[in-house]
């Protein structure tokens, strides 16, 4: 396929040009998505953001909606969320009940069991003791109310448009909007023809890295945009839709791909880290197995999705190249559990109100341990955050607030921004020594020559 399609796939990866690059960026604009902000090619480094507003320290830059993210698959053990803005669902009773339930199963997420496989099943005895099947049972079903959950309401799941069990939402406005983004593609309702195929993708993705998963809703994304621009433009042609690759259908193809286009690409076996367990003398080979997932991944995928018509989508270097766009510029999806809220608050209470609290809640707090407060984590995109470059003294920075529970991206101002400053963040650690600093950041593809960088190295 890569040499039928050579031509198309080589359009696919290709840079935007820098008026494809503000005409998109503009649009986002008109939205509001990124009042203050400008997004425009600076010359050095590719795309950067540059403020169009002072920003006072501590200021709201961006609240940033991802363009494509997913929960990572270890972590749905511990955390019930909306499937497309990742709001924790159900209610704080629920939440508890759940994780509770799993684990009198034997299931535990990642962090629990500290292994490999991305979700653990165990028959060695936890540590704790679990409340009795029964009272778990009355949290699952809402007998069982815990004090104070009042001030800490979630809203109720939503069901899947498409009838599979494996996604629910906040409202039904998410479900639609997941239906028609992505998800419509990718359920596994057993109404759907392909899902016993879907149902091995998302096997092997749990088994390997839940990073394909990502990668599937970028071309699921990609693949019913390009199904809307033909439908709108059939209706205005009065025409039927093609059944095959044409000149016309791939100038659509890449104006469905545009929002993905935007992000920097390497192709995947190319750019990852090479982990310290692995000797240097077996890069190669490391990375030729990296590319060997990769690609059992996309022939699963494949079997799960295709198209003729988008077929350029699916070739080994546009795939690749998704996965490592992700790896370049993913900013971690996280979302603060309400569970851990909650706990604080009983924590604070006055000594008479928190001691009966305690008296009731202490069990399920002893059974869920110290990982009481996990987050929702995963992986995201996000369009305007990930053209932010990096800088080694930044002055904005990702940080969640109190009233942030949704999947947006934050960007907060760390020091005071002028207009037309360039607005960055730090990918690293940037407390480390200026050598450590530079390794970390080659795995990114560039040599930092930061104010701070260049003090420390006046020869750059």
């Amino acid at each position: 396929m890569e040499n039928d399609y050579s031509d198309q796939i080589a359009a696919l990866l290709a840079p935007p040009s820098s008026q494809s690059i503000q005409e998109y960026y503009n649009s986002l604009k008109e939205t509001g998505k990124c009042d203050g902000l400008n997004v425009r090619d600076n010359g050095n480094h590719g795309k950067a953001v540059f403020a169009s507003r002072e920003f006072k320290e501590g200021e709201l830059i961006l609240k940033d909606q991802m363009l494509v993210g997913a929960q990572h698959s270890s972590n749905k053990v511990d955390c019930l969320v909306c499937s497309y803005c990742f709001r924790f669902i159900g209610s704080v009773e629920a939440q508890i009940g759940r994780r509770l339930y799993l684990q009198s199963l034997g299931i535990y997420g990642e962090k629990e069991c500290e292994k490999e496989h991305p979700i653990h099943s165990t028959n060695d005895k936890m540590e704790r003791d679990l409340p009795p099947k029964e009272m778990i049972e009355s949290l699952l079903n809402g007998d069982l109310s815990l004090p104070f959950t009042n001030r800490f309401e979630l809203p109720e799941a939503v069901p899947c448009p498409g009838g599979c069990e494996e996604e629910q939402y906040c409202s039904q406005s998410c479900a639609d909007a997941d239906w028609e983004t992505y998800h419509s593609l990718l359920c596994t309702s057993s109404s759907n023809e392909q899902s016993s195929v879907l149902l091995k993708f998302i096997e092997h993705a749990n088994e390997t890295n839940d990073i394909f998963i990502v990668a599937a809703k970028a071309i699921a994304f990609t693949m019913l945009r390009y199904r809307k621009l033909k439908k709108s433009q059939a209706k205005d042609k009065g025409k039927g839709l093609l059944g095959k690759m044409d000149n016309t259908s791939f100038s659509l193809l890449l104006e469905a791909w545009k929002p993905i286009s935007m992000g920097f690409k390497r192709r995947w076996w190319e750019c990852i880290s090479v982990p310290d367990d692995v000797d240097p003398t077996e890069e190669v080979e490391f990375r030729a197995e990296i590319r060997d997932l990769a690609s059992t991944s996309l022939e699963l995928l494949k079997d799960s999705i295709f198209d003729a018509e988008c077929a350029p989508l699916f070739s080994p270097d546009v795939y690749g190249s998704i996965i490592g766009m992700f790896e370049l510029n993913n900013l971690d999806l996280v979302v603060a559990s309400p569970i851990e809220d909650y706990f604080i608050y009983i924590d604070e209470l006055a000594d008479k109100e928190k001691e009966e609290a305690l008296r009731i809640t202490r069990t399920f707090l002893d059974a869920l341990g110290d990982d009481y407060s996990v987050s929702c984590q995963g992986t995201a995109f996000f369009p305007i955050q990930s053209c932010m470059n990096h800088s080694c003294c930044p002055n904005a920075k990702a940080f969640k607030r109190d009233e942030d529970i949704d999947g947006h991206a934050i960007i907060l101002a760390s020091h005071p921004i002028s207009i037309g400053e360039e607005v960055t963040l730090s990918y690293i650690d940037e407390d480390v020594p200026y050598d450590e600093r530079q390794a970390m950041l080659a795995d990114y593809g560039f040599t930092c020559t930061c104010p701070r960088c260049l003090e420390d190295c006046p020869n750059l």
